[in-house]
């Protein structure tokens, strides 16, 4: 069976000292007893529901969204993404670690524990980064704005949406960040560099969640979640670290290893290790790069109308036959609209939009599921649609939750190639028509990509 051992080096009179005294005190067996049960709690996944979707996935057909979905769990116990879950957990770490404490008075130290702990909240912490490094690395957490995006009021946007902008519109600096979690989470495999590993996720991951809590984004609770199964791997070593940068004395690490009796047990450990790298680093990677060139998970995939993209401007517009105007303050009439290359139109008006902001990061296969595009932006409303091509026929369907009874069906026709005329009725059986002037508008980030970045673009 595996055991415990000191290193087989000489020993030095420190180390000769911690041979001395191998027993803990009462405090540091219980918090040990409260930490062994809090971080198992946290680190390992208790909830039926993870295995609901484990068992749900497709094995023979894996797509990088499975990966994702799997490394991104977090105990969902009280209530979903919410800081109760973690303080819950706590709770009931300190009952079961005093409970624990009454039976196992005479226990001298859990050093053997204590490694199989940290083995577990290791590779779990190394999973959730670089889960989350590889979307990054392949830029697809934050992408490209959508031509709707572009053509919405700055004002109109939230505190995270234009953090999630500004990153997207530079994929080089979203991929480094994407390595350097790939990095951390690479240092935990080898409880050699765990220490160093730490060193990179928690301030990396510090400034997530703190970012997460100025601009509103959702993943708040996951971050914090990560940084404290960093913190709990740190702090192993931060007595070491103290004592020799601190104090500037001189301290030997802890080299407390496992030890192997028979052959299975050590060509397991070294098996085990490889299949993590290979089905988590190698093979997410590959399926992840291959997402990145062909399935981007943000925006839908499905088609739109073919060689309509690009913002329209609204030459005519009529609601029961009756012309309405221009005006910047009219919340029925439209101002523009926007065709993007996939079936989203998007309609920028004064009708009041109820901004979404549910932005958990989740990866997403059917269309009406993506709804970045969308999320924490105001000034204008999605359509996902449907097309009729046989009848010219457009099927649109509001994409936000709180106007999921908004819905058009119109009639289209496209006299040339920069004009595009609706007609239908609405949710309220008013009839549409609406006459579209597509305007010739070049984006700097297209120019820039079409003409390299040593030649200046003329908009």
């Amino acid at each position: 069976m595996a055991t415990l051992n000191l290193s087989n080096g000489s020993h030095t009179a420190d180390e000769a000292d911690l041979n001395a005294q191998p027993h803990w005190n009462n405090a540091e067996k219980t918090t040990f007893r409260i930490s062994f049960i809090y971080f198992f709690l946290l680190a390992f996944p208790l909830d039926w529901k993870y295995y609901n979707a484990v068992f749900s996935i497709n094995w023979l057909d894996l797509h990088y969204r499975d990966f994702f979905n799997l490394a991104h769990y977090s105990p969902q116990f009280f209530a979903e993404n919410s800081f109760l879950n973690l303080i819950g957990l706590l709770v009931l770490a300190v009952i079961g670690g005093l409970l624990w404490g009454a039976v196992d008075k005479d226990k001298k130290e859990y050093h053997a524990l204590y490694y199989w702990i940290r083995v577990i909240v290791r590779y779990r912490l190394a999973l959730g980064l670089i889960a989350y490094g590889l979307i990054k690395f392949f830029p697809l957490q934050s992408p490209l704005p959508s031509i709707s995006n572009l053509n919405t009021q700055y004002g109109d946007f939230s505190d995270w949406k234009i953090f999630a902008l500004t990153l997207g519109v530079v994929p080089g600096y979203q991929s480094f960040l994407g390595l350097v979690e790939i990095l951390g989470g690479l240092f935990l495999l080898n409880r050699k560099t765990t220490s160093i590993g730490t060193l990179i996720i928690i301030p990396f991951t510090g400034n997530v969640f703190v970012s997460n809590l100025a601009y509103g984004g959702g993943e708040a609770v996951y971050s914090f979640y990560l940084i404290l199964l960093a913190l709990f791997l740190f702090a192993f070593d931060a007595p070491r670290f103290y004592s020799l940068l601190g104090l500037e004395r001189p301290t030997i690490p802890n080299r407390f290893h496992p030890t192997y009796a028979v052959k299975w047990q050590q060509y397991g450990r070294v098996g085990l290790k490889l299949f993590f790298i290979f089905f988590f680093v190698i093979l997410f990677g590959f399926k992840t790069r291959n997402g990145y060139l062909n399935d981007p998970y943000q925006y839908p995939k499905a088609p739109g109308l073919l060689k309509a993209a690009g913002v329209y401007n609204v030459a005519e517009f009529k609601i029961n036959n009756k012309v309405l105007l221009y005006s910047p303050t009219d919340p029925v009439r439209w101002k523009d609209v926007v065709f993007e290359n996939w079936a989203t139109l998007s309609i920028r008006s004064n009708k009041p939009v109820i901004i979404d902001s549910t932005n958990i990061e989740e990866i997403k296969e059917n269309d009406r599921d993506r709804v970045y595009e969308f999320l924490g932006s105001a000034g204008r409303h999605y359509y996902s649609y449907k097309i009729d091509e046989a009848q010219q026929v457009l099927k649109l369907e509001n994409r936000n939750k709180n106007d999921a009874a908004d819905k058009f069906q119109l009639h289209y026709t496209r006299p040339d190639s920069a004009t595009i005329v609706l007609s239908g009725i609405n949710s309220d059986t008013d009839s549409v028509f609406v006459r579209l002037e597509k305007i010739n508008k070049k984006y700097l980030q297209t120019e820039v990509k079409k003409l390299g970045r040593r030649r200046s673009p003329k908009l």
